[in-house]
């Protein structure tokens, strides 16, 4: 079955199924949807998850292993399984595919991977798991569609807003979502309850933090380690959580190599890039950083996600964040 993320919380009200597939570009949403799945496995009695990271020449005969590797006081396993890459090549269609066969009301399967093009939805891997389970298909949201999402945003946090507010705070936040479900919870606090006029929006944007996850996108786009770094040390300090500025810079640099791919089947940088005052920084990005550059950056990008999660690894999601940065701005440091 295929649901849209609105239609999977419906889906998960009528039974849990053993396998989920959450595939999407949208950090937020792909976060929210898995976060679903999660908390209604658990009221189900899966109080075991094994997360497990995919990675390049990742041992697939783990994956099979981790089905019958249950703690002594679990009665239900979550697997959480992220295939960055989305490719999982023989092997991994093989132990997929096993697993499947293995999943039940006991023993859970939560794929997360990047958008799947057509073939890849069409393999046969990906039609086995979904004969048995869910796979949730998530769509990035348009510049038009911005204002309608923000609109439903603001009603589920109990806010409503006049069309004038929510125009403004579409052009502020340019189609990043994690900025505009910030500025949401923002808005959550300093008005309950109440319709955001315009007037109340432009205060809210402008006196937002001086440091903003989008800038400091746009600023390592440009190439300026030195604003960049600055804009970092002032969203940590301003107490914006890791989480969500790992979700903005993943998110830009698996952006660019969708449009580095596109760009070489000959489609051109103003259909990939719509807004104008981008494209320049765009363009700046890709002649500064390679595919094997980014692929790289993201492959970190997963370290620093482990040890947010409390991860084995010994370096701060910080200090993992101000390297990435630096990379991302051109500085060789990883």
């Amino acid at each position: 079955m295929r649901v849209n993320p609105h239609q999977l919380s419906q889906n998960l009200k009528k039974g849990l199924s053993p396998i989920f597939i959450i595939t999407g570009d949208e950090p937020l949403i792909v976060q929210e949807c898995c976060d679903l799945v999660r908390s209604t496995a658990k009221k189900h009695g899966f109080t075991e998850r094994e997360l497990i990271h995919a990675e390049h020449n990742f041992d697939w005969n783990t994956l099979v292993a981790s089905a019958g590797n249950m703690s002594l006081f679990a009665e239900k396993k979550l697997v959480e399984l992220r295939l960055p890459g989305g490719k999982p090549g023989d092997k991994g269609s093989k132990a997929l595919q096993e697993f499947a066969s293995m999943a039940s009301e006991d023993l859970l399967l939560l794929l997360v991977l990047p958008k799947l093009d057509k073939s890849q939805l069409n393999s046969k891997w990906v039609k086995v798991l979904e004969q048995s389970g869910v796979l949730v298909q998530v769509w990035p949201v348009t510049i038009q569609e911005m204002p309608r999402w923000i609109n439903q945003r603001l009603a589920s946090a109990g806010l409503s807003a006049e069309p004038e507010a929510i125009q403004i705070l579409a052009e502020r936040v340019e189609g990043n979502l994690l900025a505009a479900s910030q500025e949401i919870e923002k808005l959550k606090l300093s008005s309950p309850g109440q319709e955001i006029t315009r007037e109340m929006m432009e205060h809210s944007v402008t006196s937002s933090a001086r440091y903003s996850v989008f800038d400091l996108i746009d600023t390592a786009l440009s190439g300026n380690s030195a604003k960049a770094v600055k804009t970092l040390d002032g969203l940590r300090v301003e107490g914006i959580e890791p989480p969500i500025v790992l979700w903005a810079i993943a998110r830009e640099i698996r952006t660019l190599l969708d449009i580095m791919e596109k760009l070489d089947q000959g489609q051109p940088l103003a259909r990939l890039v719509r807004l104008q005052k981008r494209q320049p920084l765009v363009q700046g990005a890709l002649h500064r950083l390679n595919k094997k550059q980014l692929e790289s950056l993201l492959i970190r990008a997963r370290a620093i996600d482990s040890s947010i999660k409390g991860g084995s690894g010994q370096q701060s999601p910080w200090t993992g964040l101000l390297e990435l940065t630096l990379n991302f701005c051109g500085q060789r440091t990883i």
